[in-house]
């Protein structure tokens, strides 16, 4: 197949998942996104999340189907208090399972937020 519908089929047939550390008081940060195949269920796609971002035999990001979104040289693996997003939904890693997290609405509309401008002093 050709390149671009190479990239055609695997758009269709696949959903990027984004896998996000917050564990450790850390700021939530995405780590990696990981292309999986939409005929799995969720709960397959946040195992498949967690055993591709986790060092078993050698570096994780080194997994196929993984991308690297970190910077540097290394990474730890995902743990208890990290983050997968897949879609619009959010899951928690816990201590067994995952517990999805609830969207919030903001305390204010932005169209709502006023503008200020900034004070000039002479």
């Amino acid at each position: 197949m050709s390149k671009k519908l190479d990239a055609l089929v695997k758009n269709l047939e696949t959903i990027p998942v984004a896998v996000i550390h917050a564990a450790f008081d850390e700021d939530p940060h995405t780590v990696a996104i990981i292309d999986l195949s939409k005929t799995l269920s969720t709960d397959e796609m946040l195992e498949k999340a967690f055993m591709l971002t986790n060092s078993i035999e050698s570096a994780w990001w080194t997994n196929k189907g993984v991308t690297k979104m970190f910077d540097g040289k290394s990474c730890r693996s995902t743990s208890v208090g990290d983050m997968v997003l897949i879609g619009t939904e959010k899951y928690k890693c816990e201590a067994a399972g995952w517990s999805k997290l609830a969207w919030t609405k903001p305390a204010h509309e932005w169209n709502k937020v006023s503008h200020h401008e900034p004070k000039v002093w002479n």
